[in-house]
């Protein structure tokens, strides 16, 4: 049995490495780890290729 684990959807550490923050998005649970967080507000356009659909979110330019 393949175990699912949590993992940072950017660095792909999982909960062992680092604390996870989950979130969701289109109905998908994603976790992200704090030295990462940033990139969801501020540069979301780094997350494309990792979580679907991320490509139309807009950063507001803090």
């Amino acid at each position: 049995m393949t175990e699912n684990l949590a993992k940072c959807v950017y660095c792909e550490r999982d909960s062992y490495e680092v604390p996870l923050v989950a979130m969701r998005y289109q109905d998908k649970e994603a976790w992200i780890c704090p030295q990462h967080l940033p990139i969801v507000i501020h540069k979301p356009q780094l997350l494309a290729g990792k979580l679907p659909g991320v490509e139309n979110l807009v950063s507001e330019g803090h």
